[in-house]
């Protein structure tokens, strides 16, 4: 016989109070129920549970609103805790004690195993429902592809769709070759109608072998890579000789002010009738000298350390393709003379600085990703041109559409990643500059249907959104699962798909979408709404038995 639900029993209960109230026998009550009259009467004794908890609460878990309720609150403390804050199974067991739920719900580590197991599995069965469900009738979409490793210590690969922050892949592997990549991501990618045409990430040989010879992709090298390589050579470097020039100014001013308080100790005693007097100006103005050269030496290690910090930056400033002061494209040729003057600047600091050897190898080494940098740039202005010209716009909608529409959206990007809110300002006040035209009734823009207008808008966005310079949601999705690594010591892999999922159907930015809704094109099911339904009811907690004193070591031996 199947035994009733807890949600089932209390529906049951409350029809059966409903006909006891009516006047009916409990005979006459069961056998409308379909239950012995045992079971009845069971069931109609005073809860076990929550006798420390108000009257009112006891009486309203008894209901099948109490009950969904229950379950609501146990799913939502096991899908915080373990799902986004990172904790583990005890730390819901010790909420459910503080918080007065163990008088309702089964609170030992066992029970909630159990759900937290259900509640992983549901996350990611409804992760692989949606997926297919939302990538039917997905438009055909070109992407780029952010990659990286993270180690747990297994090898983990990730892989983000960076407009969109959706992860398309992250998976335990067996090691990071081209092939293991490849074959990962061919898998991840299977029912999407996405085209890879570039991949972001670090110069890993392995890496760059699977974007370009695999896929067929354009590889687009990481600038964080770029400048780390520059801060690891000159940081420590140029730090040293602050602190060594630090140390030497503290030295000459301590012998500068010893000669001084020699001389002024030597004028209050008797002057002695015979003999010269020590020639204490003379002292004291060499150890001025060494103390001004010094204070010299000093302010130039800390020009040459603020130098090397204003090269990384200008590195960042300088690699876009569209200058950041107009607005204007930025030819090929213009960003390869403004960097190579930047990397002129950093040799010629490497060498007056006198930088170790080892410290010009990682110059050298980031230097020669130079090459890749520039070759983004003329990926991204070929595939601008290529999406325009597909579009067979009149002359005046395809030069408002490059020269102003793309700019202004890549300038607006730009900005919402600025730290600086007077760069921010800058950036946005000279998008607005340039769309101002387009918004003008006698623009081309203007004249055409609001579906049209919204169409191109959406391609000039897309444009936009082609040149990614950096993997840094790959490296900020590697933070996280390091942090949930730290607190499990393990992650499974069901573990793994379920935060996966959170991340892709769940969490959401300021503006209310989910990665899911952005990569997809149209919303997700609420994940939470479905985790209830498909979830079973909490168990009744067990009836609590006394433990036995522990006896003492020491007992007395009977006479």
């Amino acid at each position: 016989m199947r035994r009733c639900s807890r949600l089932e029993r209390v529906e049951q209960l409350t029809t059966a109070k409903a006909g006891l109230h009516a006047g009916h026998s409990q005979r006459q009550v069961a056998a409308q129920l379909g239950v012995a009259r045992s079971t009845l009467q069971d069931w109609c004794l005073p809860a076990a549970v929550g006798g420390e908890a108000p009257a009112a609460l006891r009486a309203f878990v008894q209901t099948p609103d109490g009950v969904r309720w229950l379950q609501q609150q146990v799913v939502v403390a096991q899908f915080v805790i373990t799902l986004l804050a990172g904790a583990g199974v005890r730390v819901v067991c010790q909420f459910l004690e503080l918080s007065g739920l163990s008088a309702f719900v089964g609170a030992s580590y066992g029970t909630q195993q159990q759900i937290n197991a259900a509640l992983e599995s549901a996350v990611v069965a409804f992760a692989e429902e949606q997926r297919r469900a939302l990538a039917e009738g997905m438009p055909p979409r070109q992407v780029t592809v952010c990659e990286d490793e993270t180690f747990h210590p297994e090898v983990c690969l990730v892989g983000l769709e960076p407009v969109s922050n959706f992860i398309l892949l992250e998976q335990y592997a067996k090691d990071r070759t081209a092939a293991t990549w490849t074959q990962a991501l061919t898998a991840a990618l299977e029912g999407l109608a996405v085209e890879v045409i570039q991949g972001t990430g670090d110069e890993g040989k392995g890496l760059v072998s699977h974007v370009q010879s695999a896929l067929g992709a354009h590889h687009s090298p990481d600038l964080f890579h770029v400048q780390h390589e520059v801060v690891k050579a000159t940081s420590l470097p140029l730090a040293r000789q602050v602190k060594q020039a630090e140390a030497t100014v503290a030295q000459a001013r301590g012998q500068w002010q010893a000669a001084r308080e020699a001389q002024a100790a030597f004028e209050r005693q008797p002057q002695p009738s015979r003999g010269r007097p020590p020639a204490f100006e003379a002292r004291t103005q060499a150890t001025l000298v060494a103390l001004e050269q010094a204070e010299h030496d000093q302010q130039q290690a800390l020009r040459q350390q603020t130098d090397a910090r204003e090269c990384v930056r200008e590195l960042s400033a300088l690699y876009h393709p569209y200058d950041l002061q107009t607005g204007r494209a930025q030819p090929v040729e213009r960003v390869a003379q403004r960097i190579g003057d930047a990397w002129a600047r950093v040799h010629q600091l490497a060498k007056a600085a006198d930088l170790p050897s080892r410290a010009r190898e990682r110059i050298e080494k980031a230097k020669r990703v130079t090459t890749q940098l520039l070759a983004t740039i003329t990926f991204f202005f070929a595939t601008l041109y290529a999406k325009v010209e597909a579009l067979n716009l009149p002359p005046a909608l395809e030069t408002a559409l490059c020269e102003q529409l793309i700019p202004a959206i890549y300038l607006d990007r730009v900005a919402d990643r600025c730290t600086h809110a007077a760069q921010r300002r800058a950036l946005r006040a000279l998008s607005a500059q340039l769309l101002e035209p387009l918004r003008q009734p006698e623009q081309a823009f203007q004249a055409l249907a609001t579906d049209e207008r919204q169409r191109l808008e959406q391609v000039a966005a897309e444009c936009a959104d082609l040149f990614q310079r950096s993997s840094s949601c790959v490296e900020g999705r590697n933070g996280q699962l390091s942090l949930h690594h730290h607190g499990h010591h393990r992650l499974s892999d069901r573990k793994l798909a379920a935060l996966t999922a959170v991340h892709n159907f769940f969490i959401r930015r300021p503006d209310g979408t989910t990665a899911a809704e952005r990569f997809f094109g149209r919303p997700p099911a609420p994940l939470f709404a479905q985790l209830l339904e498909r979830l079973p009811l909490p168990p009744s907690p067990a009836r609590r038995r006394p433990r036995p004193p522990k006896p003492a070591y020491l007992l007395p031996i009977a006479a």
